[in-house]
């Protein structure tokens, strides 16, 4: 079986290229395959490879004092569902071309952990009896896969497209508690971040993401799948791809 791992930090880094160049060292060295993005706010990526293999990056990857201790969510697969490692250097690890949307500068927006959102979500309200908005970040593509029941899907294209869509929808969620999510954490943490500096107190992450929410208590709450940039397509609770690499492969013969 093939590990797959998903794991993002924000952390300042002050030579990207330096650091860009050792991982892709190490990713090399245990014949990785994926994405990995580092910039000047932190490092993005997407690998995966054998479950010894990723071991030895990870330890390595978390050893660094540029990187330290760094969350990753697994998944697995029969093969390698990428066609080859790249590694590149970005201005953001997710662009959104919002400044004041990042952790480094005054700390992380509140999360809820996946097993209080699934308990909100169940009794239909929040532990202080506010109703839940589900507000996904991703694109109409990623949402038309699945999302949470009753969630609210922007038709955005682009993540940088998110400020000006929901702006039409700030009055009706004011007295609600608002749950940004995304897939894997990064995109609904900085919407989080840009939500609350423009004046929405009442928004919260959540932590880890679909994938991380998959992990720790399945689908509940959510209906359909989770769409993934990989040759998987799209995840189940369980976390099974809908399309297997050799089947993709064939296909395309």
């Amino acid at each position: 079986m093939i590990r797959n791992i998903a794991a993002y930090r924000f952390v300042e880094i002050a030579d990207p290229p330096s650091l860009a160049a050792d991982v892709r060292a190490w990713a090399e060295a245990g014949g990785l395959r994926g994405t990995v993005l580092v910039a000047p706010e932190g490092i993005n990526l997407f690998l995966a490879g054998s479950d010894g293999a990723i071991d030895a990056f990870l330890r390595q990857l978390r050893g660094d004092a540029r990187v330290g201790d760094i969350a990753v969510k697994d998944s697995w697969s029969d093969t390698v569902p990428f066609a080859r490692l790249k590694v590149k250097l970005k201005r953001e690890i997710i662009s959104f071309r919002r400044d004041e949307a990042t952790p480094l500068r005054g700390g992380r927006a509140p999360a809820v952990a996946p097993a209080d959102l699934a308990r909100w979500l169940a009794q239909g309200h929040d532990d202080d009896g506010r109703r839940v908005v589900m507000l996904d970040t991703r694109n109409r593509e990623e949402t038309a896969h699945g999302a949470f029941a009753g969630a609210l899907c922007l038709p955005i294209d682009n993540f940088t497209d998110l400020p000006a869509a929901l702006d039409p929808h700030r009055d009706a969620l004011a007295d609600a508690t608002v749950v940004s999510y995304c897939t894997g954490g990064i995109r609904c943490e900085k919407a989080a971040l840009w939500m609350r500096d423009s004046g929405m107190d009442n928004v919260l992450q959540l932590e880890g993401g679909i994938l991380g929410y998959f992990e720790a208590v399945g689908g509940a709450g959510y209906e359909g799948r989770c769409f993934v940039f990989d040759e998987r397509v799209a995840l189940d609770p369980q976390l099974r791809p809908l399309v297997d690499g050799d089947a993709l492969r064939a296909e395309a013969a």
